[in-house]
């Protein structure tokens, strides 16, 4: 990884360069880059987390002056909860998975000596731009290099002194092995974001991870492919039939576990009929978890005498297009399954969304039904992770649909080629006319 102060243009121009080195080696290669980054992050901790401590500084009074959001002083911590630890797991967890690039998924004979292969490969250049959240920088390093495209990271200001701290310790790692030092950017000129947003020759991905307004700003500013959600706005189906202590339990994790993540619930839709039964178990367990309910009529008669006042207020209809990032939940009574599917497709952000129910068949229904990236029976929205998915870590959460959506982990940072194999055969010998050799098309085992 490079610190680099270089134009945006050479940045990209260097980064596709090194795309293609890094894309040949072997993945002995690219896995011993994995170990170097994590003992380089390892021994650096001190260093790393002191860093972090000046921006928590800096980024708790910008806060208290309102000029930076709880939200993201929350994702900037990285001293908590064992967020240093999981990001030093989500690097090993990437190295032991197996190497996404030249995997056959399809073979067919066109004629015989004449065969057709589509194998994975690296997208190429990506560029990450995103807020707060230190850990991105490994995070997308090792996502990156094992993946085998380079990668170009623009932080926010707000976590310069994190950002630095960790590039130096990836930059060293890499020094001593075969990945090109510029596969991996974190570009330090300040307002370069527009430029690097015009580097479609060389930049081949853009993904996001940051407020909604940047994530915006990103998909209008650019003429190159973007990958990510703009909203985290999630929602929660509890109907009569769920269990109601259980769904209490999983109602409070999603909605407390994280409240500043994207997968946190937002909204919580009540089956009429559950109002005075599973929903007073998780009214009574959201205001115990410290949690604000707002609340339609219906609702709120049932939890006046489960929540303090001070805690429980009158829903207004931005509400439920609202993405709190905080401890609040949109609460919504609905008389069927049809209204709350429609309200979810028509205000949720096609990010996680979730049914709690007894009942299969509504369950499949409700799956198959919600437009979303993750469509859940039973669990909490919070499920919606990479390192949770088994994908080791990830580079975000895409809604989008193209080739990759939910957690985005190694098989989001491939695309594929079709590779041919022949013996100078050429086109105009094949057809239905007279003296043309017909195309075979047969599928051959992979």
């Amino acid at each position: 990884m490079s610190l680099t102060n270089a134009s945006p243009e050479a940045a990209a121009a260097a980064a596709k360069t090194a795309s293609f080195t890094l894309a040949a080696l072997p993945a002995s290669d690219r896995n011993a880059a994995l170990d170097a980054i994590h003992d380089a992050l390892a021994a650096a901790r001190d260093d790393i987390l002191a860093a972090n401590a000046r921006d928590l500084e800096l980024a708790r009074k910008a806060a208290a002056d309102g000029s930076l959001s709880a939200a993201l002083v929350s994702r900037l911590d990285l001293g908590k909860k064992g967020k240093f630890d999981d990001m030093l797991r989500g690097i090993l967890d990437v190295r032991d998975l197996p190497d996404p690039l030249g995997r056959v998924q399809m073979r067919t004979r066109l004629d015989d000596g004449y065969n057709l292969e589509r194998v994975s490969c690296p997208i190429g250049v990506l560029l990450i731009i995103f807020e707060a959240r230190p850990e991105v920088i490994a995070n997308i390093a090792a996502l990156a290099v094992k993946s085998g495209n380079a990668a170009i990271l623009k932080g926010g200001r707000e976590s310069t002194e994190s950002f630095v701290a960790i590039s130096r310790a990836i930059s060293a790692a890499l020094e001593r092995g075969p990945v090109p030092n510029d596969a991996v950017q974190l570009v330090t000129t300040r307002d370069a974001i527009a430029a690097l947003l015009a580097q479609d020759r060389h930049i081949d991905l853009v993904i996001p991870r940051g407020s909604n307004d940047l994530v915006r700003y990103i998909k209008e500013s650019t003429k190159i492919p973007v990958l990510g959600h703009a909203d985290g706005l999630c929602s929660i189906y509890l109907t009569a039939s769920a269990d109601a202590q259980k769904a209490a339990r999983a109602v409070v994790d999603a909605k407390t576990s994280y409240p500043a993540a994207c997968n946190s619930v937002e909204t919580l839709l009540v089956q009429d009929s559950a109002l005075l039964t599973v929903f007073r178990d998780v009214a009574a367990a959201l205001a115990a978890a410290g949690v604000t309910l707002r609340c339609d009529p219906a609702a709120k008669a049932i939890a006046s005498d489960l929540v303090p006042a001070e805690r429980l207020l009158d829903a207004v209809p931005a509400d439920y297009d609202t993405e709190f990032l905080s401890l609040d939940i949109a609460v919504r009574t609905v008389s069927n399954f049809d209204e709350a599917v429609t309200h979810i497709n028509a205000h949720g952000s096609h990010h996680t969304d979730a049914i709690f129910t007894s009942d299969t068949a509504e369950a499949e229904r409700f799956m198959d039904q919600v437009d979303s990236a993750g469509a859940y029976w039973n669990a909490s929205t919070r499920t919606a992770d990479g390192m949770r998915y088994g994908f080791g870590t990830e580079v975000g959460i895409s809604t989008n649909k193209i080739h990759a959506r939910g957690p985005v982990g190694l098989e989001g940072l491939t695309i594929y080629k079709y590779k041919v194999r022949g013996d100078y055969q050429a086109t105009a010998d094949y057809g239905d006319g007279e003296g043309k050799r017909p195309w075979k098309h047969e599928k051959l085992d992979i």
